[in-house]
């Protein structure tokens, strides 16, 4: 369904699930546990997977709270993209590394679920992709003090917005790790 043409395959994104990023963060292993269930499907089933890493001035490329949670293992095989902005597409080679695998549908896990998560959901389906949240799959650290909505009631609104995203051409959907298919005609 995508408006990609000649790109049929899907891929999952695994963005910054990085120490410094997740810790702390409710429902952390839950979610990390759930990101690896997928890993396990989409190379069971030679799915791309993706795996994108954040740095600003708060998360130092190269620190301890820069490198991934020890409990996802990217393999060599497997494109890293580095990011400085919210939105995985900006200022990437994201856009070039799916097109190389012939990538029309992403399925979107990771964190932060109303940063990062949020900007790369929109910034892929802006660009013709079909997009699969993995409801159970992404997590946001709790801003509260600043006035946000606590991070479950974020990442349940998230889900629920999500699973009505429309578009001429294109599909979207939220769905549980267990429902989740790497079929490209699938947005679901």
């Amino acid at each position: 369904m995508t408006t990609l043409p000649d790109r049929p395959n899907t891929a999952l994104l695994v963005i910054d699930v990085q120490k410094g990023v997740v810790a702390g963060v409710p429902r952390r292993d839950e979610v990390i546990a759930n990101i690896d269930t997928l890993l396990g499907a989409a190379r069971a089933q030679d799915v791309p997977v993706i795996w994108v890493q954040h740095s600003d001035e708060d998360l130092e490329q190269g620190s301890a709270d820069w490198e991934y949670v020890e409990e996802l293992v990217r393999l060599d095989a497997e494109p890293l993209v580095h990011k400085n902005y919210q939105d995985s597409f900006e200022g990437t080679e994201l856009e070039s590394v799916l097109a190389e695998h012939g990538v029309g549908r992403v399925v979107v896990t990771g964190a932060q679920t109303d940063a990062c998560i949020r900007s790369t959901l929109h910034g892929a389906f802006v660009r013709g992709y079909d997009v699969t949240l993995v409801g159970d799959a992404h997590v946001t650290e709790d801003l509260s003090r600043y006035g946000a909505p606590a991070p479950e009631q974020v990442i349940a609104h998230t889900n629920l917005y999500w699973s009505g995203q429309r578009a001429p051409g294109r599909r979207a959907g939220t769905v549980d790790t267990a429902k989740v298919t790497f079929e490209a005609a699938d947005a679901g």
